[in-house]
Formats: C-alpha cells, sequence, structure tokens
C-alpha cells in the first residue's frame, strides 16, 4: 500500500492583519512553522503504524489525551521558532511559553509575560481552562476525521482555525464542578467573541 502524503498548511487562510498585533515579536510564519511540525509528526508516526497494520495515532488516543499533547507539542515548537519565548521549565506553570530570560531559569509557577497554548476540537476555540485570569491565550482549533472507512482512508489531524487574543478575568464564565470534577472556566459569549476577533488563520 502507498503512503499517504502529509497534511499541508493552507498559507490562503492566514489573515495578515493579525501580524501587526501580535504579541513578543511573534510572526505568522512561527504559527506556519509550528503546524508544519505537527502535521510531519502524525505524518512520521502514522506512516509507521499503518505499516504495521496498526490504527492511526488519532483513533488510539481519547481526545483530551490529543488535545494535551497537540499543545505540549506546539508549545515546543513555537518557542523553536519564535524570536524572544521559550517553554517554561515550571512543572504545569503558566504561562506555557514565557518570555526568554525573564524569570530565573526560564521556570515560573505564575507569570505575567508569555502565552499560554491551548488546543480544542471545537469550532470558535471556546476551551475550558483551570482558572480565569489575565492572559495572552493562543488556542489552536483542529478537526480529526473519525467518521471516513475504511479507515486508512481517513484525513489527517488538520488545523481550521488559530486565535490569540489578551484577554482578562472579566472575560471568563466559572463552569459548575461534578463530585469528582475539578473546576474550570471558560471564556463566556463577549470573551470567545473577543478571541474570534483576534484570528490568525481560519479555513472556510
Amino acid at each position: 500500500m502507498a503512503k499517504r502524503s502529509g497534511n499541508r498548511v493552507d498559507r490562503t487562510c492566514f489573515n495578515p492583519a493579525a501580524e501587526a498585533r501580535l504579541p513578543y515579536e511573534l510572526r505568522l510564519m512561527d504559527f506556519e512553522a509550528a503546524m508544519r511540525d505537527m502535521y510531519d509528526f502524525f505524518h512520521d508516526i502514522n506512516s509507521s503504524l499503518t505499516d504495521r497494520g496498526l490504527r492511526r495515532f488519532e483513533d488510539m488516543l481519547r481526545p483530551a489525551a490529543m488535545s494535551g499533547l497537540i499543545s505540549d507539542l506546539l508549545t515546543s515548537s513555537l518557542a523553536n521558532h519564535s524570536r524572544c519565548l521559550t517553554e517554561n521549565r515550571f512543572f504545569n506553570g503558566h504561562p506555557d511559553l514565557i518570555v526568554s530570560g525573564l524569570y530565573a531559569n526560564d521556570s515560573v509557577q505564575a507569570g505575567t509575560e508569555g502565552v499560554e497554548i491551548k488546543s480544542t476540537r471545537k469550532k470558535g476555540g471556546a476551551v475550558d481552562t483551570h482558572g480565569a485570569r489575565e492572559q495572552w491565550m493562543c488556542v489552536f482549533v483542529y478537526e480529526v476525521d473519525t467518521e471516513t472507512e475504511p479507515a486508512r482512508d481517513r484525513r489527517p489531524m488538520t488545523f481550521t482555525e488559530v486565535y490569540l487574543a489578551h484577554v482578562a478575568v472579566a472575560d471568563f464564565r466559572t463552569n459548575p464542578r461534578g463530585r469528582l470534577g475539578t473546576r474550570t472556566a471558560t471564556l463566556h459569549k463577549e470573551g470567545v467573541k473577543k478571541l474570534r476577533g483576534h484570528w490568525i488563520y481560519r479555513m472556510p
């Protein structure tokens, strides 16, 4: 069976007007490179898996685990491509990307300068967070084909939207907590509107 080609970033879907307001010297090319890194990663892994008769990586992972993995990989990739941001070395520290050299050992539990990275399958970028806080928040929205049969013909994971906006505590609503759950916060209607108004990449 011939190997399928990897996914590609559609440059026509970037918002040229977004570059002027990107923080921390980020560039559209940084996001393009990070997305391309993810496509290459999934293509390489899936080529190896399918050659062995195994399921695609996307079909093995639970949605929450996949979102967490993609967020972590995007954080690492953006740190590699950006000019002044690096990964926060504090375990579960906030934000994910911080200004290089600003905090001791590039490690901070709760910093104020940097970008939090999230990924979700929810269209529009309304992603859950562990708490409401003022921050630069970047959300990558992606799609996974789970329906096409046979499974080997399924489309690769695809980024459909990318947003980056500065949000405040007042832009969030607190979600109800179940008996076994952890309280989370999500941008409310006006907060999501603010996020969507600062789109970087959006497929039709």
